[in-house]
């Protein structure tokens, strides 16, 4: 797709403001017409009164879920329409004036494919900005003992620095060239000899990215994306700067000194990348709690200090000294952070573009910058392609949002300024050592929660409105049940940090817009009523005088506007279909999320959080949410038989298009087969036991040499206690913070 979304047409935009005046009278329609008739004319009994007082709050919920779509819809193509990408000759020149401050990427990574993981390095590294730094967050065990996993590990752990060697002669080349252009220019001379060195250095570099295209494996969709738009989009970059070049030598118009040095700047910059590794399980006074955020975490409190390695009975500890000497850890501070996902690739410009629009004076208040992703393109899976078509869609949404004012963090990548992370940490004494807490853990959507924390603290997010990252969508059902069940909970947790925000904001005598503060609601909340109501849909049998068309009037803008939608994005408008038979077999994912959320408030204790598995095999899906989609499909054609006999033809029909549309699903997306497997197996998990162990025998005297562990009895002066902290330091600060 285009980096640059297209210009909607007037009409576009004149029928999405019809579609949201259609959606509110056709509520509204139905409500007087259907129920307030009912009652003013037939009285009701009381089941007839509480089945129309459910069956209007579901319509009324699931109306304003999608009146909010065409809500945030119109936003996107009002900023699309209004959208003018800044010149390169711009922003080219504002960071040759401007000091640059340090851009430090961060890919959390846990147990990941290298192969995928070296894709989303590479993306980042060929990112064009001044001081770029680059760390690898590896979470992997340090110390596997299993070969397979210890070589994967092993592997990770070689691809920055393999990466930094295959920068080497390219960034060597381009800086000598540019310190040589930077020393001839500013003698006012050879200004023709050093736009042929920038020819020749831009061809080279063209020359450099298609070799190594040439050279690429292209095994699956997502390295030939990586391939065609990253490597080779730059080099066709590159290549028509060279082509002006030759053109401005040929025609005797020659650039500006000036601006002879800005191109000469951009190749430095591009083949400059520095890249690390991290590894905080490697340190014992580093959270260990299983989550990216708290990965993240660990890194962003250690920056700005130098640390010194102290080996202790605990394990390693890191100590804050003021010199660095050798062997120490000398983190530098960085005015910007980008956050990406070990899955997704940015496409060139992306640094400096973000960059440049938040260092705007009119921006200085902006914390978060991003491009909400979309999805690779050529998936060869349906339920991949499907996922991403829903991807695509949720890119406009978010676009949208950020007319509103109702930008949230979308996790998978974000340019966040450091001193606005400094503004909502939370520090922690644990053990002796301050645990900081930038990104919120609470809930396993920890970017939607610090989208909260980000704006209570008096700043704001903004979605940049280009194409400028792509992220892979799961491939399998058992992958896309991890990654839903997890959207899916927390929403209604944060719900309490909005009110208090929306409180603050009002007190401070900031205005809050009734627009934004549903867009955030929906946002939250959305998933909780829509599985709600979708179930009672599915399995009550509501009278049929609750029908009429009023309720498909109010639906079927929202229905129409992402068929458009779908097709804008290279999909087809027929998948509206497959995407809500997509949405009955992720039911009982969505409502097993949403009920981990009501858990948590009732019991306090913070659900796991669960990675996306980022790997090419199949990842098995729990039997439940298997069986499922095959219940609603025997009760949906059983409802439409009972309502066949009864002569009730709305709700048979519904009944019938839901079965069609959920068979459909199983097929296509869960797959016969697969499905059958996975209750399989989720049956054998059942019905298998784990052996009791072993009662462990009485610890043995110490040996007569005297060999005994003095170093744990002299950190802490006791060997039990030893152990118990050991083991709990992150369990008390997870209830403490948990109960706050």
């Amino acid at each position: 797709m285009s980096i640059v979304h297209p210009v909607p047409s007037a009409a576009k935009i004149t029928w999405g403001r019809v579609a949201i005046v259609v959606t509110i009278l056709s509520w509204i329609g139905y409500v007087v017409s259907t129920i307030l008739r009912e009652f003013i004319d037939y009285g009701g009994s009381f089941r007839f009164t509480m089945e129309a007082f459910s069956y209007v709050l579901v319509v009324t919920f699931l109306t304003f879920s999608a009146l909010m779509y065409l809500v945030a819809r119109q936003g996107a193509l009002l900023r699309f329409r209004s959208h003018v990408r800044a010149p390169r000759g711009l922003i080219d020149r504002h960071f040759a004036e401007a000091p640059s401050q340090r851009l430090t990427v961060l890919i959390p990574s846990y147990a990941e494919e290298p192969d995928v993981v070296r894709l989303t390095m590479w993306s980042a590294a060929l990112q064009e900005y001044p001081d770029l730094h680059l760390v690898l967050l590896i979470d992997d065990p340090p110390a596997p003992t299993d070969p397979a996993v210890r070589a994967k590990l092993e592997a990770t752990r070689r691809l920055a620095p393999d990466i930094q060697e295959a920068l080497r002669e390219p960034r060597e080349r381009f800086q000598a060239s540019l310190a040589a252009a930077e020393a001839t220019l500013a003698r006012g001379k050879g200004r023709r000899r050093s736009v042929k060195t920038a020819l020749a250095d831009y061809h080279a570099a063209a020359d450099w990215l298609e070799a190594m295209a040439q050279a690429e494996q292209v095994v699956d969709h997502v390295s030939e994306f990586f391939v065609d738009q990253v490597l080779v989009g730059l080099a066709n970059e590159l290549r028509l700067t060279a082509l002006a070049l030759q053109a401005a030598l040929d025609q005797g118009g020659l650039p500006e000194p000036s601006r002879i040095l800005e191109l000469q700047r951009r190749l430095a910059w591009i083949f400059r990348a520095d890249l690390t590794s991290f590894e905080r399980k490697a340190y014992g006074s580093l959270s260990h709690e299983a989550n990216k955020a708290m990965n993240v975490n660990a890194y962003l409190g250690l920056m700005g200090h130098v640390w010194r390695p102290q080996h202790t009975a605990l394990g390693v500890m890191l100590d804050e000294v003021e010199t660095a000497e050798p062997g120490d850890l000398d983190i530098p501070d960085s005015g910007y952070v980008l956050t990406l996902d070990a899955d997704s690739q940015l496409l060139r410009d992306y640094c400096i573009r973000l960059v440049f629009y938040l260092e705007q004076e009119q921006n200085q208040h902006v914390a978060i910058i991003q491009t909400p992703y979309s999805s690779f393109r050529g998936a060869p899976t349906r339920i991949e392609r499907i996922a991403g078509a829903s991807t695509d869609l949720q890119h406009i949404l978010h676009q949208g949002k950020t007319h509103h004012n109702a930008t949230f963090w979308v996790g998978a990548n974000a340019v966040i300024r450091k001193s606005a992370l400094e503004d909502i940490v939370e520090v922690e004494n644990i053990g002796g050592h301050d645990v900081k807490t930038y990104i919120q853990d609470r809930t396993v959507i920890e970017d939607t929660e610090s989208s909260i924390d980000i704006g209570t603290a008096g700043w704001t997010l903004v979605n940049y409105p280009e194409r400028l990252s792509y992220s892979a969508t799961p491939p399998d059902f058992g992958s896309l049940v991890v990654q839903r069940r997890r959207w899916a909970n927390g929403g209604l947790l944060i719900l309490p940090k909005l009110w208090e925000q929306m409180r603050h904001r009002r007190h401070s005598g900031t205005r809050v817009h009734l627009t934004e503060l549903a867009l955030r609601v929906n946002y939250m909340a959305s998933i909780a009523w829509a599985s709600f109501g979708l179930l009672f849909l599915l399995f009550y049998p509501y009278d049929s005088r609750l029908l009429s068309p009023l309720v498909l009037g109010a639906a079927l803008p929202y229905f129409l506007a992402m068929g458009s939608d779908l097709r804008a994005c290279g999909h087809r408008f027929t998948d509206i279909f497959r995407i809500y038979g997509f949405n009955l077999v992720l039911l009982p994912v969505n409502l097993a999320g949403v009920l981990k959320s009501v858990q948590q408030a009732f019991t306090g204790e913070k659900i796991p959080f669960a990675r996306t598995p980022k790997v090419r095999n199949r990842t098995a899906a729990p039997a439940l949410h298997v069986m499922v989609p095959y219940l609603i499909v025997l009760f949906s054609l059983l409802t439409a038989w009972r309502d066949y006999q009864q002569e009730n033809w709305g709700n048979a029909g519904f009944a019938m298009f839901n079965a069609i549309l959920a068979t459909v699903a199983i097929s296509s997306y869960i797959g016969v087969r697969a499905s059958l497997v996975d209750m399989g197996l989720g049956v054998l998990n059942w019905l298998f036991v784990e052996p009791r162990p072993k009662k462990a025998a009485a610890p043995a005297p110490a040996p007569a040499d005297g060999a005994i562990d003095w170093a744990t009895i002299l950190y802490y002066g006791d060997r039990r206690l030893a152990r118990d902290l050991r083991r709990s330091g992150d369990r008390r600060r997870r209830l403490r913070r948990t109960n706050a």
